[in-house]
């Protein structure tokens, strides 16, 4: 049930982003979702992609610095609380959040993609706390 993501790390200067949505572009790879973190000499993009493999290997080839990662897709209700409590079952299974973004959103639902310490113990918590998480193809098809 974990979701392949995308980071690449890509120099912090004008163009390089585009170059990294180009070679994407070429092998028809939709992005998903996207979070992009910088300093004043690199970023971190990471990504939800139709096809991770393939990305990665396009932008390798392309002479990018990428590699996948696994993170869960958790869906969320679209009401009061619900993050709240993703986060306290992480909690109480003494595990801690890395990062997390957006997935998707809509009316009833939402998603996170969550990257915590232990994927697995994490995995277990938030099935055991009656949330769901999404299976890879579900996230990797996901259209806004």
């Amino acid at each position: 049930m974990f979701v392949k993501q995308l980071s690449v790390f890509i120099e912090n200067r004008k163009g390089r982003l585009e170059q990294v949505t180009e070679v994407l572009m070429e092998k028809d790879i939709n992005i998903v979702s996207v979070s992009l973190a910088d300093t004043n000499e690199y970023g971190l993009l990471r990504m939800i992609v139709s096809e991770p493999e393939e990305a990665k290997s396009a932008l390798r080839e392309n002479g990018f610095s990428a590699m996948l990662t696994d993170v869960l897709a958790v869906k969320l209700p679209n009401k009061v609380a619900a993050l709240q409590h993703l986060l306290k079952l992480l909690s109480n299974a003494d595990l801690n959040v890395e990062y997390m973004y957006v997935l998707d959103s809509s009316v009833e639902y939402g998603s996170m993609v969550v990257k915590v310490t232990d994927p697995q113990k994490a995995l277990e918590a938030i099935q055991a706390g009656n949330m769901e998480v999404f299976d890879p193809e579900t996230a990797y098809s996901i259209h806004v």
